[in-house]
C-alpha cells in the first residue's frame, strides 16, 4: 500500500511538530522538508481540522500539538486523510467490478490491507520523536 504525498506530509509535519518541542511556522518545515508552504498549509489545515495541531495565527503564531504524543496512533491518522479502499470493490458505491461476487482477491487485499494498518495500530507519535537525530534536525 502506498500512502498519498498529503498524509506522507502529514505524517512527517507530526513528527517535525513533535520533535520541535516548541511552536513552529509552516515556513521552518517548508524549509526543513523542501515542501512548498501552500501544500503544507492543506496538511496544517486538515490535521488542525482533525485535532491533531493547534495552530496560532500573527508574529508570535505558529504550530503545536493539540494533544500528547502518545495520544497520537499513527494508523487513526492514517485512516482519517488516506483512502484505504485500494481497489475499486472495497467500495460498494463505485463497485463496478463484473468479477465481485467471484473473486477469491478481493479478501486476500482485504487482509493485506488490514494487516498493514494493524501494525500502524501499534504505534504512536511518541514512538518516533524522541530519536536525538531527528529532535536536532528540527530545532535547527
Amino acid at each position: 500500500m502506498r500512502l498519498t504525498s498529503h498524509t506522507d506530509y502529514a505524517l512527517r509535519v507530526l513528527l517535525y511538530v513533535g520533535a520541535a518541542g516548541r511552536s513552529v511556522t509552516i515556513s521552518q518545515i517548508s524549509e526543513a522538508y523542501a515542501i512548498s508552504k501552500e501544500h503544507l498549509r492543506k496538511v496544517v489545515h486538515a490535521l488542525s481540522q482533525l485535532g491533531y495541531l493547534s495552530t496560532t495565527q500573527g508574529r508570535y503564531g505558529g504550530i503545536t500539538l493539540a494533544m500528547p504524543p502518545d495520544l497520537i496512533n499513527i494508523r487513526k491518522v492514517v485512516d482519517q486523510l488516506e483512502n484505504s479502499n485500494i481497489v475499486e470493490c472495497f467500495d460498494p458505491e463505485t463497485n463496478t467490478c463484473v468479477i465481485d461476487g467471484m473473486c477469491a482477491l478481493k479478501r486476500a487485499l482485504f487482509d493485506a490491507r488490514e494487516s498493514f494498518m494493524s501494525v500502524l495500530a501499534g504505534y504512536h507519535l511518541s514512538d518516533f520523536i524522541n530519536n536525538q537525530k531527528l529532535v536536532a534536525f528540527c530545532q535547527q
